[in-house]
């Protein structure tokens, strides 16, 4: 019967473990800066702690202030506080960090911690927001097969010619348009317009030009 409980803790506290090995994984120390809506300065910058597990994201500044963020729907970046209030992640920092909405705030999360501390952090796991792996094959002149995968992030469709060298295509949850000739992928939001992602990228293979 002991070896029995022995047996139960072990696997207990193994389990516990693994969890907490799992949980600091996707956590990181960041800079955050907090904007209130319609201000274009800060209204707090510092340190704050950053994570995101199975989608939910989870910022804690400093001062004590938390914003737990639970995704919502099926449209990539949308997101629900902890008020029930609605929240969006928006790109426009690129791999440097990220960018949440809120209802009266917005928080910009940056991955260099600097001038805080002289330590640059890696950015969390995989799930985290970066520059989307993308594979583009022209179908023909005017369609473009494209994939699109980052994080929780998945669009596979066709992106057609509207004019010039620019191609688009939506899923109704999100909308990409490739701008061939700069070599420009844009990702937005088809009902708010809030931008997801926007990169570089060219489907054109320059040695054979």
């Amino acid at each position: 019967m002991k070896f029995s409980n022995t047996i139960f803790a072990i696997a207990l506290s193994t389990a516990s473990l693994g969890i907490t090995i799992a949980a600091k994984a996707d956590t990181v120390t960041a800079r955050c800066d907090v904007y209130s809506k319609g201000e274009d300065r800060a209204t707090a910058s510092g340190l704050c702690t950053f994570s995101q597990r199975q989608g939910t994201v989870g910022i804690q500044l400093e001062n004590g202030d938390r914003y737990d963020l639970v995704p919502v729907g099926e449209q990539p970046g949308a997101y629900q506080d902890q008020n029930g209030d609605a929240a969006y992640r928006q790109s426009g920092l690129g791999d440097k960090g990220q960018i949440y909405r809120l209802t009266n705030q917005s928080i910009y999360v940056y991955w260099d911690t600097a001038p805080y501390t002289s330590d640059t952090q890696a950015t969390p796991s995989s799930q985290t927001a970066g520059t989307p792996v993308t594979i583009m094959n022209r179908r023909n002149d005017n369609q473009i097969a494209v994939q699109i995968t980052e994080g929780e992030f998945n669009f596979a469709g066709i992106l057609t010619r509207t004019s010039g060298n620019i191609f688009q295509g939506s899923d109704g949850r999100a909308r990409v348009i490739y701008d061939r000739d700069a070599g420009q992928v844009t990702i937005i939001n088809p009902k708010t317009g809030d931008e997801f992602y926007n990169y570089n990228y060219t489907d054109v293979d320059e040695g054979a030009l």
